[in-house]
């Protein structure tokens, strides 16, 4: 007994649990209410709020450790010899999986506002375990390629879209939902898909072929689908491949290994072989590229939802710890110094909740002029936003100390995962090529972006200064590449300037433009201008539970 005298334990903070992970996010509530029609608004906060408790809870937060601390196996014979190839998970990870999939993150294209609410509700549900949000994602993404095959699509996309969750491997017409997965590069190739070496053997059936070759990266491969790429006898061309065949036979899908990742240790990310796998063609044959490229854009569009997900959480905790925490005779969050770090992180993390509300309310529109934004904003904001996370995981886990190093945290999971979305669907040089094409090849794309940007002319000199400055860059399009990534920053910095100037507080967008867009900062997070209202932007920011 006498050796516990000396262990009182004082001065920690709470858990940040029991709490609407939705509801104390300021900034994203906002962009909700924002890009929602007024008709759905109340349903739409109602389902996102559920979610959020949910998400909040400390079981779902124990899933969430569990599915980390036991991550999955690759069976690939059962006991008597036979080819199985199977990944097994923790019971964690399909309590997760389920409540992602019942939550609507797969079924965005079917309902109205459906991909504002589905988009905060992937941003919400990244916060408890972002490994389980990578099927979520490419089973969303899925559908725009498949309607690419209207009879495909129509057979398909009713169990995309549904929330049951159904584990078993059997012919997914058996089953009440269905989740896919993609694999796109091979070892050779890489980001350069039409160096892919997989043939594709047309069958006398019209429109089903057998695939041979490799996927050096196939996401989620216990998925009951997948959509590839290979080359046919016209060019490189898109396939979905079912896991289980119509009639109850394993479809031939041979996992060769599982990537041992740096972080996102929940999921699976797989190795694969093709020996003669039955598939059946996407859009026409050449076309693949342009086929898939929907799905991609999507995903990307959710590596961009993720990073702003992790960075919540990540200032949530931080600011959550320095609001409970005393040291040198006060509250961390009063210190001046402290408060400027808080405050600098927070105007990352709203920022990029902004521009990624505003993406998923372009797709919620459908017409040409938001199509044509979406066409370069979503690259742009994938390389930003994607690239901003590590800093802010990072700095977030500092302003716990020691405690922040500590796995008990939850920051370390933070810290590891935060590259992974700036690496995943593209990474950084290929978003910022992307967007050079779509400059020199789609004016209308940077027609729609000026115009969004334009909407808050006027409000700041300094955002109208960056704009000038964003002009600049945009005359003097000869030997670009080797400025891509600066032209790219800017674009996106402006975009969130626009937002932030039109409906963030006064204190948030006029920090915002005075470092990000007006130079007034230095190197490293925490040397905002003292002049500015930083209680108030770390106060905005503050999870309250």
């Amino acid at each position: 007994m006498a050796g516990n005298s000396t262990h009182t334990v004082t001065n920690q903070p709470p858990p940040l649990v029991g709490y609407d992970v939705f509801g104390a996010d300021l900034a994203l509530v906002e962009a909700v209410e924002r890009h929602t029609d007024p008709e759905v608004l109340d349903e739409v906060r109602a389902e996102l709020s559920v979610l959020g408790r949910a998400s909040g809870s400390a079981q779902v937060q124990e899933w969430g450790v569990q599915a980390n601390e036991h991550p999955p196996r690759l069976r690939t014979h059962d006991r008597y010899g036979h080819r199985v190839d199977e990944v097994e998970f923790h019971p964690a990870w399909h309590r997760l999986l389920g409540k992602g999939v019942g939550a609507g993150l797969t079924g965005a294209w079917a309902h109205p506002a459906g991909h504002v609410r589905r988009a905060a509700g992937f941003l919400v549900w990244t916060q408890v375990e972002a490994g389980n949000c990578c099927p979520l994602s490419m089973t969303h993404a899925a559908v725009p390629a498949l309607r690419a095959d209207p009879a495909l699509a129509a057979e398909w996309e009713p169990r995309l879209t549904s929330t049951i969750y159904d584990r078993e491997l059997r012919p997914a017409g058996r089953k009440p939902g269905a989740l896919f997965g993609m694999g796109m590069t091979e070892k050779q190739g890489g980001s350069d898909v039409r160096a892919n070496t997989t043939e594709a053997r047309p069958l006398a059936e019209e429109g089903t072929y057998v695939l041979t070759g490799h996927k050096w990266f196939c996401s989620a491969p216990m998925s009951d689908g997948f959509l590839v790429l290979a080359q046919a006898p016209g060019g490189i061309t898109c396939f979905l491949v079912p896991r289980v065949l119509a009639d109850g036979t394993r479809n031939v899908f041979l996992i060769q290994r599982l990537k041992d990742k740096l972080g996102n240790r929940s999921n699976a990310s797989a190795e694969v072989e093709f020996d003669d796998t039955w598939a059946r063609r996407v859009g026409e044959e050449g076309r693949g590229v342009r086929t898939i490229i929907e799905m991609v854009a999507a995903t990307r569009l959710d590596c961009a939802l993720g990073s702003a997900g992790l960075m919540r959480q990540a200032v949530a905790q931080a600011v959550h710890h320095c609001a409970h925490r005393e040291a040198f005779g006060g509250k961390l969050i009063d210190k001046p110094l402290m408060r400027n770090v808080l405050a600098d992180l927070a105007l990352e993390s709203e920022a990029a909740t902004a521009l990624t509300l505003r993406l998923a309310a372009a797709y919620d529109d459908g017409g040409e002029q938001e199509r044509a934004f979406l066409r370069l904003a979503v690259p742009a904001a994938k390389y930003w936003i994607t690239k901003r996370c590590a800093p802010v995981a990072v700095e977030a886990a500092e302003c716990l100390g020691g405690n922040g190093y500590v796995e008990e945290s939850g920051l370390p999971r933070l810290v590891r995962e935060s590259p992974l979305n700036s690496i995943w669907e593209g990474a950084g040089n290929v978003q910022a090529l992307d967007v050079l094409r779509a400059l020199q090849r789609e004016p209308g794309a940077l027609d729609a972006c000026l115009t969004e940007i334009g909407r808050a002319h006027g409000a700041d000199h300094r955002l109208d200064r960056a704009v000038k400055d964003l002009f600049t860059e945009l005359a003097d399009l000869d030997a670009v590449e080797g400025r891509a990534r600066r032209l790219v920053e800017r674009l996106a910095l402006v975009l969130q300037g626009s937002l932030l100037v039109r409906h963030a507080p006064p204190e948030v967008a006029d920090a915002f433009c005075a470092s990000r867009l007006g130079g007034d900062r230095g190197a490293a997070f925490g040397t905002l201008p003292t002049s500015l209202d930083l209680a108030s932007v770390v106060e905005r920011a503050r999870p309250l539970v």
